[in-house]
């Protein structure tokens, strides 16, 4: 059972070796023809780093829609809660109704998850491949037994491995130094995320239905769940996480910058930045059109109501009222 359980995972891992160590080796590769040195620790941490810029350029689909789903269920909270007040006793009725509504609105409940679950494969691929360098200079797709020894050998300014982790130090205070400042931005960047999401992007509604239950439990869960495995994770693993959760809020800045869910804060600090942004560039041309308008009117007044010419008659009618009208008028006529 153990056997075929192993072959499973060495198909599902095999492939991900290959993807993994393809952007690894490539980066390398890149850094080392313009003039950095090929068995130093900072080309490889260098080269994480790369790997993950590329990971999350390739999820921005997958957090777009992550962004809408979730935009969706801070939108629906209100119908949501007329189906908890409607059928709050039928639970399974509630259930149906419920997903029937997520259905309609194209809400996934768990789509602000999928990023981190598509990751962790990843994650645990780049683990194993530093850790098995390290350990054995094992080789894993592209990255042949030399580039695995070169990896797993690394070490930035030359003191801090980037196969150790904060437990497992040799002894050395420089790698438990830059462990916690990692594990730490790790955590913080972690919190900030989830803060700023529902601090700036979240509608008054939203803040205490389920949805909301949700995000507070993650906002408090997920950073004490990455500071407890982060004491564990080698230098050069905490260097992914860390930049990848530096890119995911900067990322998420910008959605809730320019494209915030409406009824949020985020949304009405927009509306304010438009507002001053349409009044500072649009006040000249606004004023210039104002008197062109003006001018126009003032031209076109003498010109408004010009003099009426009478209307022609026959001439038994200019005898009838011949005797009423002043000679004048009657010399004019004629």
């Amino acid at each position: 059972m153990l056997d075929f359980l192993g072959q499973v995972g060495h198909l599902i891992m095999t492939p991900l070796y290959y993807a993994v160590s393809a952007v690894l080796v490539s980066w390398h590769w890149l850094l080392s023809q313009i003039g950095f040195d090929a068995d130093g620790g900072s080309t490889w941490a260098l080269s994480i780093v790369g790997l993950t810029l590329v990971v999350r350029a390739a999820l921005i689909p997958l957090f777009v829609k992550q962004i809408k789903s979730s935009r969706n269920m801070q939108l629906i909270q209100p119908r949501v809660k007329e189906l908890q007040k409607k059928y709050g006793h039928d639970r399974e009725r509630l259930a149906q109704e419920t997903m029937a509504l997520y259905k309609e609105t194209g809400t996934n409940p768990f789509a602000s998850c999928l990023p981190l679950i598509v990751q962790m494969p990843i994650f645990l691929a780049l683990f194993r491949m530093l850790d098995q360098a390290a350990k054995k200079q094992k080789a894993h797709g592209f990255l042949d037994s030399d580039l695995a020894k070169s990896f797993g050998q690394s070490k930035i300014f030359d003191t801090i491995p980037l196969k150790l982790t904060f437990l497992n130090n040799d002894g050395n205070s420089a790698v438990m130094i830059l462990a916690a400042i990692l594990v730490v931005a790790m955590t913080a960047t972690t919190f900030l995320t989830q803060r700023q999401l529902m601090s700036k992007n979240m509608p008054t509604d939203a803040m205490t239905g389920p949805y909301a239950q949700q995000q507070k439990m993650l906002l408090y869960v997920l950073p004490v769940v990455f500071a407890v495995g982060g004491i564990a994770f080698p230098i050069g693993v905490l260097l992914y996480w860390t930049t990848s959760n530096l890119w995911t809020m900067g990322q998420q800045f910008y959605v809730i910058r320019n494209n915030p869910a409406p009824g949020t804060p985020a949304f009405a600090a927009k509306q304010k930045r438009d507002a001053a942004k349409g009044t500072h560039t649009g006040q000249e041309p606004a004023a210039t059109g104002t008197t062109s308008t003006a001018t126009d009117t003032v031209e076109e007044a003498p010109r408004a109501a010009p003099r009426q010419q009478p209307k022609k008659q026959t001439r038994q009618q200019r005898k009838k009222g011949g005797a009423q009208r002043p000679a004048t008028n009657e010399g004019d006529s004629a």
